[in-house]
């Protein structure tokens, strides 16, 4: 599995992006690969080339999101295959408004029509399209081609018509000012709505990142990584030795290992269940060794062992410096449950300097992938409890513009029990 999706990638694809989905059409065709199955996200097989496929649970439901500029009257329609001689019951609900209609079957290679008749949209904003199957248990309901929309409300419509069905990552920048050695970054975490395939990340920085994932509803991870030097994007078997980084310690308990795909490095993690709700500590550090090589280590505080543990420490080539580009974000890293809200708070953020002084960062600025500008919305940052939110998914109307600069209350309080195990030196 993908684990992460990078800042400074996003970056590199925004200049890529096509065209916006803002549609004007009198008919909207929208693709079963843009759908998502409720309340299981993996109920049913779902990809580009055979739309919704396998799907025969009637406690699943097909749904589809879009965000609507018009109200008034809209017709709805469903192209589907479903074997000849089989009829499949179905319903489809708008608005709170359920229509049900029955198809018969006219062969796997055949697309057949299931018509809802009109339905009216009252309101702009997200609007839900839930597609139900009222078979006995067992019976296949069709396998799914596409949502037709046509009539009024249809003007100005926004659908996500691409394949990857992840909501927008969302990030946070805090400004440090120029030729400041950052020895240390500090941050607290707070996972507030955490679906899986969720990563938080609390401490990033130009060489590597430091949070906590939820891999799956059994595991959970804390994850400190770094990355190489150099320009290899997928394969670290590649990576000449000059340019890989180091491995010089790790904590009890702690995997480490390779990563790829979105650059390349030494990645580490430690499966631990912490808890929604619960304040995690995390500090990474920047030591350089000498004008071309940087020490890079993860500590994060153990809440049930009350004392920090080392993660991982990296030993970084063609490097030489301390901590930049500082930032927070939060990923959705599995598309099959793009739908879900993921929320999460970061606060009392602060950076030592080499002589030991520390200075409290209060401010950050709101940014997201190329998802976040032309295919979901439903991404924001803001204030709550004293500190930054980064909230994304859930098809929640609003957003919060690019660049968006925030301020939170001041804590004055720097950590002062950063009591770390000791590293190996070279």
């Amino acid at each position: 599995m993908k684990l992460r999706c990078r800042l400074r990638a996003a970056f590199t694809v925004l200049a890529l992006l096509q065209p916006s989905h803002m549609l004007t059409a009198a008919e909207l065709r929208i693709p079963a690969f843009t759908a998502y199955m409720q309340p299981d996200p993996e109920s049913a097989d779902i990809s580009e080339s055979h739309g919704v496929t396998h799907w025969t649970d009637a406690t699943q439901s097909v749904n589809w999101y879009g965000k609507f500029k018009a109200t008034g009257e809209l017709t709805a329609s469903v192209e589907l295959r479903l074997p000849a001689g089989v009829r499949s019951r179905l319903r489809l609900t708008v608005g709170g408004m359920p229509q049900e209609t029955t198809v018969d079957g006219a062969g796997r290679e055949h697309v057949v029509t299931a018509n809802f008749g009109t339905s009216t949209i009252a309101a702009t904003g997200h609007q839900r399209f839930q597609l139900e199957a009222l078979n006995e248990k067992a019976q296949p309901a069709g396998d799914i081609d596409a949502l037709i929309l046509a009539g009024p409300a249809v003007e100005g419509v926004h659908f996500n018509l691409k394949e990857r069905r992840n909501a927008a990552s969302v990030h946070l920048a805090y400004p440090v000012a120029d030729g400041t050695e950052v020895e240390a970054f500090y941050c607290e975490l707070t996972a507030v709505e955490d679906s899986t395939t969720t990563f938080y990340m609390a401490c990033g920085w130009h060489r590597g990142y430091f949070g906590m994932q939820v891999n799956s509803p059994t595991e959970r991870r804390i994850i400190f990584s770094v990355w190489d030097s150099g320009n290899e994007g997928v394969d670290r078997k590649k990576v000449v030795d000059e340019n890989r980084v180091l491995l010089l310690g790790k904590g009890e308990g702690v995997y480490t290992g390779d990563f790829g795909n979105e650059g390349t490095g030494g990645h580490s993690h430690l499966k631990y269940l912490w808890k929604t709700g619960e304040k995690q500590r995390f500090t990474v550090t920047a030591i350089p060794t000498d004008k071309t090589h940087t020490d890079y280590s993860g500590y994060w505080f153990h809440p049930e062992q009350q004392k920090w543990m080392l993660i991982s420490a990296w030993h970084a080539n063609q490097e030489g410096g301390r901590l930049k580009g500082l930032y927070s974000f939060s990923e959705n890293f599995g598309g099959h449950n793009g739908h879900l809200l993921r929320k999460a708070r970061f606060g009392n953020q602060w950076i030592r300097t080499p002589d030991g002084q520390w200075t409290e960062l209060n401010t950050a600025s709101f940014s997201h992938d190329p998802t976040g500008r032309e295919d979901r919305f439903d991404r924001f940052m803001g204030l709550e409890n004293g500190e930054f939110f980064l909230s994304h998914g859930g098809f929640l109307d609003g957003h919060t513009e690019y660049g968006t600069l925030f301020e939170r209350p001041v804590t004055k309080q720097p950590p002062q029990d950063l009591e770390f195990p000791s590293l190996p030196r070279k």
